[in-house]
């Protein structure tokens, strides 16, 4: 992301060659029925420059992003369900909504639409394409009210003067994206997907990133809500908010590989107000619950990758709050980084209530981490092992299944009391975690991208 230290790209893109092998056979799809054959019929239809009037992509044809791809101003990319669009490796091709554009990508959970690398089944790779870039008019923290978007496309993002917080890019549901997320140079890489000024007119839900080489998901300020994401074996973090991000999430997961972390440090959480830990307003809010994150140390004696750092680094005056939620697996658990998050916990403007922390090597990263986290008040605790948990299969890779087993603690654990999550944005569960009784990643997911025939 944008606001790391340091990022060495060329090192990262070397160290992606080295684990193809490790990938190629580890995955499975998690279906009640078979992928069906591709469609032998149909046209591959090659996609560059700009799309300045309205287009519609259908399911019966195949499309390659070549170079980036602009939706302009006053254009809408309607995309068919189960239409398949490939990234072109050689040019780094990316799909990017620009202020003004939409996309409407309308899948459905028995035929979603699939974003994916134009490699051969058995030779994809991390970043093998640049992933989806979402440019809205919402309200972002920097001064002027816009900027450019990360990962070097030349996007403007924010509503500047006059924003829009319920502006409208689209929808994006029932959409795998897989192999994406490039890293250019130090804070020039593109994420799965990309969220920049994004409004909450916006419909994002029932989204898969697999395989991102940067970051799966990032949200640079606006107002964006989402249901239903799911972040598979990235490179970097699994969920970055910053400059100013306010909108709420629900139901998300995160699986990560052990052998896989980025340089500059991996999180799944990483959250900042901005790059310099400025009380520039809006401050990054943003709100999440019933998130599940099963970390790359699945028992004492697995060997993981050393990037890998903590399962919630929350820092540079970031407000942050994440309820009903569950983190296993990582080398250290909390840290909130810096005296204006600690002061912003303290006050409770950043928010972690009615979180379990299972199976870390290091729980806190200081008293104060633990202090906070163990006040009876916020309803939070820690488990020695993550198979106290009592989820069925979570870290298989090549098929997991999330669902907690019968007794586990998970179960009638939730807690909705608290004022943040009074918006009717949010549903009222029973459980803690992503996932009760019903499995909502059946069918539309798969976990074995790498050997797919698109």
């Amino acid at each position: 992301m944008s606001l790391k230290l340091q990022k060495i790209g060329t090192g990262r893109i070397i160290a992606m060659c080295l684990v193809m092998l490790t990938i190629a056979t580890s995955c499975k799809k998690k279906t009640d029925d078979p992928e069906p054959d591709p469609d032998p019929t149909g046209t591959t239809i090659t996609v560059s420059g700009n799309i300045t009037t309205n287009t519609t992509w259908t399911a019966v044809n195949k499309y390659v992003l070549s170079g980036f791809v602009y939706v302009k101003d006053g254009a809408t990319l309607t995309i068919e369900p189960g239409t398949i669009i490939k990234g072109e490796k050689t040019t780094k091709g990316t799909l990017i909504i620009e202020r003004g554009g939409k996309i409407m990508a309308q899948g459905t959970a028995t035929n979603p639409i699939v974003f994916t690398s134009d490699q051969p089944a058995g030779s994809r790779n991390y970043g093998d394409w640049g992933g989806i870039i979402l440019c809205g008019k919402a309200t972002i923290n920097v001064s002027g009210g816009e900027a450019e978007i990360e990962g070097g496309v030349g996007s403007i993002y924010g509503g500047g003067s006059s924003p829009v917080d319920n502006d409208n890019s689209g929808v994006l549901s029932y959409v795998r994206i897989e192999f994406p997320g490039i890293p250019f140079a130090t804070d020039k890489e593109i994420n799965g997907l990309t969220c920049g000024g994004v409004g909450s007119g916006t419909t994002i839900d029932h989204i898969q990133v697999s395989f991102s080489g940067d970051d799966s998901y990032e949200w640079f300020g606006g107002k964006v809500n989402a249901k239903y994401l799911i972040a598979f074996r990235g490179w970097d973090d699994d969920f970055d908010t910053d400059y100013g991000y306010q909108g709420m999430i629900q139901y998300g997961i995160s699986l990560r590989d052990p052998n896989i972390a980025d340089m500059s440090g991996s999180n799944s959480f990483e959250s900042d107000n901005d790059g310099s830990g400025s009380s520039n307003l809006p401050q990054t809010k943003p709100i999440f619950s019933n998130i599940s994150v099963f970390g790359p140390k699945v028992d004492a004696s697995t060997n993981v990758a050393s990037n890998f750092k903590r399962v919630m680094h929350l820092r540079r005056n970031s407000s942050i709050s994440i309820f009903n939620s569950v983190f296993t697996a990582w080398p250290t658990g909390l840290f909130i980084d810096g005296t204006a998050s600690q002061t912003n916990a303290t006050n409770d403007e950043l928010r972690i209530e009615n979180c379990r922390i299972a199976g870390m090597s290091t729980f806190f990263a200081s008293d104060f981490e633990r202090t906070y986290f163990m006040t009876a008040s916020r309803h939070n605790d820690t488990l020695a092992t993550n198979t106290s948990l009592m989820i069925t299969d979570p870290y298989n890779l090549s098929s997991p299944n999330f669902k907690p087993q019968a007794g586990s603690p998970v179960l009638n654990a939730a807690l909705f009391t608290n004022s943040y999550l009074s918006n009717s944005f949010f549903t009222t569960e029973t459980f803690i975690g992503a996932m009760g009784a019903t499995d909502w990643t059946l069918n539309w997911t798969n976990f074995d991208p790498q050997n797919t025939a698109y």
